[in-house]
């Protein structure tokens, strides 16, 4: 990281709340956030307490009442986002050290780029997409329907309104880009957002409101309050002033939030765990050599759409093991501002240690471990990139979602047989066919129960949405569903008067 990024991180760094246009210090529990390439404390600050989380809400609601920003005009709010958009392209590198220094991710290679200009790149095609929406759709009635019984002539139409106020409440593992998902196609909609950023990662959210600042955006429209607990997100999944929650995180923490927002009956947008299964198919078998350092390079397996189950023929299994160890000599285990490193560390020691705990959990049950397995020798909170030999789909390390690098391979008979374990998981929220045959991949993947399915590549386009079924979530983000997610539909039936 150069000189220059360092003193440009030291300007966009704030550990002050963003209430009601202003900053603000937080009073309540320290937040302590740690560099976990060190695992030294990075920052620590006062968070916010219950107090400043009900003036946050008050001030969204009256915002939304008031309705000064849901009655501009689309390319009006869509002007002030851009702005916020290019301030934060203009920081580019002093946010990329933020993401470097609080989640890990190497400062070289696709993990950082998908860390911050991806996202960025994509809000911008979010607004361009935002903007083809139209605000109000006919209500296709038969002819008879359209004339009334007095002999006029009605219409009805349907018009896409804002929610109203909306919670977003993000992850640790990519806090920049979930972030900027939620927030910015709320506002984009309408709406006024609170936003809680994860405890372990909230610097490069907290940072937004410089962004906010620059660009011009109203008092009121957004807040961004960090904390230590949980009591100012519980505070947002209940209380009756919120309209809806937008949260990402895992599926424990989700049923918690869906259970909490029900009595007032908020709109609920939930991404949550995920066990994704890679199914190679007999003519691309080869392909699965490079599938285990895939996984464990993509932020060192902290990602939820992560093909982490890997099901090939039973007759290949030892070959595709042998050449998955091969591959995997190419990671490089280090610090994440060095520019060799390929894989950084996991957010925490807890989640160093459910690693470990989960590799014990699978071995216990009958797989084996080809390499890695433990806890990487060296300061910071690193786990050995590794895969198991696992018997069956029943294995632990198959069932459960581990967010770390591990992997699971698991051999198949044949591919009723594939597709069965696929979807033997109470999780569905992505999935990966690998096949030659192109008819065959796509109805394969057709029979796959999960959200999305990849098939010989992957997306991330602003234009196609992306959700869960089973328990990995409900609604969808990105794309047109994504965007109507943030919308009320108000049908109106018009007709003149006599």
């Amino acid at each position: 990281m150069s000189a220059n990024a360092v003193s440009a991180h030291a300007e966009l760094m704030t550990t002050a709340m963003f209430i009601n246009g202003k900053a603000e210090n937080g009073t309540g529990l320290p937040v302590t956030v740690f560099n976990p390439s060190t695992g030294e404390v990075a920052a620590n600050f006062p968070g916010a307490t219950l107090d400043q989380f009900k003036a946050a809400i008050a001030s969204a609601r009256k915002a939304a009442d008031q309705g000064e920003w849901a009655a501009m005009k689309p390319a009006d709010r869509v002007a002030i986002l851009r702005r916020f958009i290019a301030y934060l392209h203009e920081q580019n590198e002093a946010v990329n050290s933020l993401i470097v220094m609080e989640t890990g991710a190497p400062v070289s290679g696709f993990v950082l780029q998908a860390q911050v200009s991806g996202p960025l790149q994509q809000m911008e095609s979010m607004l361009d997409l935002y903007m083809k929406l139209p605000e109000i759709e006919d209500n296709p009635l038969p002819l008879e329907e359209r004339i009334n019984s007095f002999g006029g002539f009605v219409q009805s139409i349907r018009h896409y309104v804002p929610v109203g106020v909306v919670a977003a409440i993000s992850a640790y593992n990519f806090p920049l880009h979930i972030s900027l998902w939620k927030v910015l196609t709320a506002l984009a909609t309408g709406n006024c957002v609170v936003l809680r950023p994860s405890p372990l990662t909230p610097l490069s959210t907290l940072a937004l409101s410089k962004a906010a600042a620059a660009a011009g955006l109203p008092a009121g429209v957004l807040h961004i309050l960090a904390e230590a607990g949980p009591e100012g997100a519980q505070l947002l999944t209940t209380d009756p002033a919120v309209d809806m929650v937008s949260f990402t995180g895992s599926t424990g923490v989700g049923s918690i939030v869906a259970g909490q927002a029900a009595p007032s009956m908020k709109r609920l947008q939930l991404e949550l765990g995920g066990k994704s299964a890679q199914i190679f198919l007999p003519d691309r078998v080869e392909a699965a050599y490079t599938a285990a350092i895939g996984v464990c390079l993509a932020h060192a397996g902290q990602g939820c759409v992560l093909g982490t189950r890997i099901f090939v023929p039973e007759a290949e299994k030892e070959k595709v093991l042998a050449g998955m160890m091969q591959t995997m000599a190419y990671a490089k285990i280090g610090d994440s501002t060095a520019p060799d490193t390929t894989m950084g560390p996991v957010i925490s020691e807890a989640q160093v240690e459910r690693c470990a705990h989960f590799v014990k959990l699978a071995v216990e049950a009958g797989a084996t471990v080809v390499t890695g397995g433990k806890r990487a020798d060296r300061p910071g909170f690193y786990f050995e990139p590794t895969i198991l030999d696992a018997p069956d789909n029943k294995n632990p390390a198959a069932q459960e979602e581990i967010f770390g690098p591990v992997v699971v391979v698991i051999g198949y008979r044949d591919i009723d047989h594939a597709i069965e374990m696929a979807n033997d998981s109470p999780l569905g929220l992505s999935g990966h066919v690998h096949g030659k045959d192109a008819r065959q991949a796509l109805d394969v993947a057709k029979r796959l129960r999960t959200g999305t399915v990849n098939i010989n590549t992957f997306m991330g386009s602003a234009y196609a949405s992306s959700g869960g079924v089973k328990m990995s979530g409900v609604g969808r983000e990105r794309g047109v569903e994504g965007i109507r997610a943030f919308q009320e539909v108000k049908v109106l039936n018009l007709g003149s008067a006599s």
